[in-house]
């Protein structure tokens, strides 16, 4: 498989070194380079925009999961079956997720929503690559439990590229399992009940949690900008991403931000340094941003 090279490197959320170069050894480069054109050219995912360590690692996992042993044997398989070339697609979909997900993160989103409620209403959000919408739904939670904060007027557009994941949001039922404890990353809420029905291991969203959520497919990549939001969340995707290309999907976020409108980002990543200019520092250890201009 490919081996990490010697770029910039930092922890993705699922605990992995990510690397932005890598090279690749026993002389596969020229096999994946081409699958990876396939998959961007045929299938419309644009991996050119990816670091390849991230890439690898799910397409590593596909070809598990298939027993095909090299790449070459992977790439036979993913031509021809239709099938497959969907569910790399999807493995591709970076779909790390929770509710409430780093709490002292949320305690910083709060603050600044207690600040924009206090601006009038109504909010908007937009919760960028937000999966299978437990952050959309965080954060409408949030609104309408905190007394300082009008969660009536507080409006959540969720957006992924993955179909399956925003098909998921879109229902709001939660399954726990064994390895995520839902009830856990829900208790950053001291009375979540009111926004959630629990039935054994299944955690349904309210109606009314659900009312002022939305949800719709956009790739930050190749989609415009939206426009005239107050909060962007988009946390954890640029990690993967490589370095020339974060820039202009940043510049896609500050064009869909209003004037001092905020943007929190994960707290492994960083503005690069041709948009710091436009965006203020307000809580540098939470990664939150005010857009300046």
């Amino acid at each position: 498989m490919i081996g990490d090279g010697a770029g910039d490197t930092g922890i993705d959320p699922d605990g992995h070194i990510v690397a932005d170069e890598t090279e690749t050894v026993g002389g596969d480069d020229e096999v994946f380079a081409d699958l990876l054109a396939f998959v961007e050219d045929e299938l419309a995912f644009a991996t050119s925009h990816y670091n390849n360590s991230y890439l690898d690692r799910r397409v590593s996992s596909r070809m598990r999961r298939t027993q095909c042993e090299t790449y070459g044997a992977y790439f036979e398989k993913l031509r021809t079956e239709p099938a497959e070339q969907e569910a790399l697609l999807e493995a591709l979909s970076i779909n790390v997720t929770g509710f409430f997900r780093n709490p002292d993160v949320w305690s910083g989103i709060r603050s600044v929503l207690r600040t924009l409620s206090k601006n009038g209403p109504p909010v908007r959000i937009w919760s960028a690559a937000c999966a299978d919408g437990r952050e959309p739904y965080s954060i409408a939670m949030l609104a309408r439990d905190d007394p300082e904060i009008d969660g009536s007027n507080v409006y959540v557009l969720g957006t992924d590229i993955s179909t399956p994941a925003l098909e998921t949001a879109q229902a709001g039922v939660y399954e726990e399992s064994r390895t995520v404890d839902l009830d856990e990353q829900l208790s950053f809420l001291g009375e979540y009940r009111q926004y959630v029905d629990v039935d054994g291991r299944t955690y349904r969203i309210t109606d009314d949690v659900k009312r002022n959520v939305r949800f719709r497919r956009h790739d930050l990549i190749n989609d415009e900008p939206k426009s005239g939001f107050d909060l962007v969340i988009c946390r954890n995707l640029f990690i993967y991403i490589d370095n020339e290309y974060k820039r202009p999907m940043l510049e896609t976020i500050a064009r869909s931000l209003r004037t001092d409108g905020y943007l929190v980002i994960g707290k492994a990543e960083t503005i690069p340094p041709t948009l710091q200019s436009s965006f203020a520092v307000r809580e540098a250890r939470l990664r939150i941003y005010q857009r300046e201009r």
